[in-house]
């Protein structure tokens, strides 16, 4: 099982690396669009950022799951789901705004993109807040 929870934690690790930095790199690829009026390096990075870290959060919920299984379920790793599930829709908000930006579609305002990646932030600090404390055994 420890290998289970080292894997689980890679995985959580990589994929938090997307969710906070996919949002961001959309407000450079924003700013380098608004310069050059078309497709360039920053669009493919963050193409590339989300994508890898998607696989990484499949596996992370996928290893995730299995440790809760093997636990039993506590009480709080229903909680902890909730709050990954919130994360993963916000992931999928990204992988839309994404899709939007390779069209050359960039409706939202920088202000609104970095207020939208702190979010997430939140998000990982419950997560860590369940996970370190367990609360309701």
């Amino acid at each position: 099982m420890e290998w289970v929870k080292v894997l689980h934690l890679l995985c959580v690790l990589g994929w938090m690396t997307g969710i906070f930095a996919a949002p961001r790199a959309i407000i450079f690829w924003k700013r380098e669009y608004a310069a050059t009026g078309q497709f360039g390096p920053t669009g493919d990075l963050t193409i590339r950022i989300y994508r890898f870290s998607l696989g990484l959060g499949v596996i992370a919920i996928l290893s995730g799951l299995y440790l809760a299984h093997l636990w039993g379920w506590p009480t709080w790793t229903h909680a902890k789901i909730t709050v990954v599930a919130a994360l993963a829709a916000h992931y999928g908000w990204t992988g839309r705004l994404i899709l939007r930006a390779r069209k050359g579609i960039f409706t939202e305002s920088d202000r609104w993109l970095r207020v939208y990646n702190e979010i997430s932030v939140l998000g990982a600090i419950g997560v860590l807040i369940l996970v370190v404390y367990k609360p309701w055994g």
